[in-house]
Formats: C-alpha cells, structure tokens, sequence
C-alpha cells in the first residue's frame, strides 16, 4: 500500500487538525493560534479533498464546555494527592490552609491558558462527529481518469 493511499489514523489527525475527510490537509486559516479573534476561522474546503467544512450551525461550544469540565477535573486529580484539600483554615501540606481556593486559582489559570488549544479541539472534535473519513464530493482529477484523450 503507497503512502498517499494510507489511511492516517483518525486521533492524530483530530489533534494535528487536519481535514476529517481526507485527513491531510489543514482545515483552519491560520495554522498558528495567533492572532486569538482569528482562532477558530476554517477554511471554506478543503485544499485537498474538496470537503466544504463550513457546513455546521454549531462552533463546538457544548464540546469546548465539556472538555473544559475535564480539565478541571484532571487538576484536582493530581492537585489533591499533592497538596491536599480543605477549605478550613488549618494547618497541612505546604500550609494547607485554604487549599480548596488555591486550587480552584491554579485550574482556572490552567484552563485559561488551555482555552485556545481547547477552543480548536472542540471545533475538530465536532467536525470529525459529522463529516466521516473519505466522503468529500470532489471527482477524481488525476490524468488517467479523463476518458477524452486524444
């Protein structure tokens, strides 16, 4: 099996974010996270499969809310064995007073530096939902499909 007729594995292409359809090309205008009001802006089809990606109503905000969830979630799976939880002001681990708000400032930091990451994923994670892989409508252009040669 030739490299361009492999099948790319679907999770690398989601977090690589590449076209659902094809999985090879990129599907955002800019492949930086910078300039943020341009972050989740997609291509209008795809370059290499012809995919139109604009076709849904919804950004992903259910998904972006979802895995916002998870990563506060997974902070205080490793937060607490660390440092401890207690919302009483006594003694403990690194003083341990508190370390209930202390927690909860140190996950909303980490979520909001993972936002633009977490903003994209959702958008990927809802593309890939509903368009499946090899279902782009362009017709097949190489030169040997042409049935009119001279």
């Amino acid at each position: 099996m030739s490299s361009e007729n492999k099948k790319p594995f679907a999770l690398t292409a989601m977090f690589t974010m590449k076209c659902p359809s094809c999985r090879k090309s990129n599907v955002f205008v800019n492949k930086s996270m910078f300039p943020l009001e341009k972050l989740v802006v997609l291509k209008d089809e795809c370059e290499v499969c012809g995919e139109r990606l604009k076709s849904e109503k919804n950004n992903g905000g259910g998904i972006n809310y979802a895995l916002t969830m998870i990563l506060f979630f997974l902070n205080l799976l490793w937060y607490w064995p660390v440092f401890g939880l207690s919302y009483k002001d006594e003694p403990g681990v690194l003083g341990g007073a508190n370390s209930i708000f202390y927690y909860l400032v140190i996950s909303t930091a980490i979520v909001l530096l993972a936002q633009p990451y977490l903003m994209r994923l959702s958008r990927m994670m809802y593309l890939y939902l509903y368009i499946g892989f090899g279902h782009s409508k362009r017709v097949d252009t190489t030169p040997n499909s042409s049935s009119d040669t001279i």
